[in-house]
């Protein structure tokens, strides 16, 4: 067993971090422990310190924890039910009645839901703004700020933030900076080694990969985060069961190898929809004249598989492009192994319609897969007509 995987490579960690062979039969991959609770060893004596119940913690669970704190770089990682229950339990720990949040202007749909209707009952406020302009970030802070929520890159416009320069605004505040890292993944940006000080992700995601789990998880580097976190859930109980965590940690062993394809076909993507006559504008960090450009090239490994563009005749025509598709599935969620095509305003973001998050109604968000490019390309050329 490695002692310190730390110092591996990526690719080597998504394999190897918290999946050694199983002790007592050998087998490679980490078994699903399919149980709700275990033998003790005499009246409060649980297995290895952990083990009573299933909500609590499980074996198949804390692998994936482990897997997911090494790729992150984190002390810590819980894993959760899904990705809007990791964010719940954040905003929870965090915050109490009568503090204040800074989102993002450009924010997924459920996050604005979460905040704008569920914790408004519990005193919670919020000001949004554009978390490119530290400035405006600045300006937007109270006395009573504890969070600054930020996405980057966003869903669905695909802005980026500067990790660095917000957690140093966060901090000057005695705020916090949470980033959900769901679009661009561990492999592709690492927030906490760039001063964040929590990361939220929805497995279901990029680190699922393959359409078939839901889950979420939470990653941190402060101890009494963590522990409040960990209460939280217990109390809560929004736990992934084992064979959720199982898939996930299955999909993670190829995270670095999925998102280089990813970003490849996006790439060409890009390129056809920059120059389509039906297309006004195209959404994306790697292009040179997104102003997010030199950021995301900073703090990014690549610029990811997540596109998003606006057709020059309208709303209908970008529906209809959504219903011509034949390889671009139509459909909600997004990094998976296949490309799935959706129209935000009335789908994923139809949450912050009347809001200063509303999306244009002409849009379109592709998660472009890894099926073979020029089929995607082709494929979303005749849609477009």
């Amino acid at each position: 067993m490695v002692d310190d995987y730390s110092v591996l490579g990526f690719e080597t960690r998504a394999i190897h971090a918290g999946q050694q062979p199983d002790p007592r039969t050998g087998a490679v991959i980490v078994p699903i422990y399919q149980t709700s609770t275990y033998a003790q060893d005499g009246v409060g004596g649980t297995r290895e310190g952990d083990y009573e119940y299933s909500r609590t913690a499980n074996p198949t669970r804390s692998a994936l924890e482990q897997a997911l704190a090494s790729l992150e770089g984190a002390r810590h990682a819980l894993a959760f039910a899904s990705g809007m229950a990791a964010s719940d339990a954040v905003l929870r720990t965090t915050l109490r009645p009568g503090d204040h949040l800074v989102l993002g202007n450009d924010a997924y749909g459920g996050t604005f839901r979460l905040i704008d209707k569920v914790l408004s009952l519990w005193g919670i406020e919020h000001t949004v703004a554009n978390l490119a302009n530290v400035d405006e970030v600045r300006a937007a802070l109270r006395p009573e700020t504890k969070l600054i929520w930020c996405e980057t890159p966003t869903n669905p416009l695909l802005g980026i933030a500067d990790i660095a320069a917000l957690a140093g605004v966060a901090h000057d505040a005695g705020a916090r900076l949470v980033v959900d890292n769901t679009f661009a993944t561990p492999y592709l940006q690492t927030p906490l080694a760039l001063g964040a000080d929590i990361v939220v992700h929805s497995t279901t995601k990029y680190l699922g990969g393959h359409s078939d789990v839901v889950g979420g998880a939470v990653l941190t580097n402060e101890d009494e985060v963590r522990e409040q976190l960990f209460y939280l859930r217990n109390a809560a109980g929004a736990v992934p069961g084992p064979f959720d965590a199982w898939l996930t940690l299955r999909g993670l062993k190829t995270l670095a190898l999925r998102m280089e394809r990813h970003s490849d076909n996006a790439e060409l993507i890009v390129q056809t929809l920059a120059k389509h006559p039906k297309v006004s504008k195209v959404y994306y960090p790697g292009l040179p004249e997104h102003p997010g450009h030199e950021v995301a090239a900073k703090q990014m490994r690549r610029f990811g598989g997540m596109v998003s563009f606006r057709h020059a005749d309208g709303e209908q025509a970008a529906l209809e492009v959504a219903s011509r598709t034949k390889l671009f599935i139509l459909a909600e969620s997004l990094g998976g192994i296949e490309s799935l095509i959706e129209h935000p305003g009335r789908m994923t973001h139809a949450s912050t319609a009347g809001s200063t998050l509303q999306v244009p109604d002409d849009l379109l968000r592709l998660s472009v897969g890894i099926e073979d490019g020029t089929d995607l390309v082709a494929d979303l050329t005749a849609a477009l007509g």
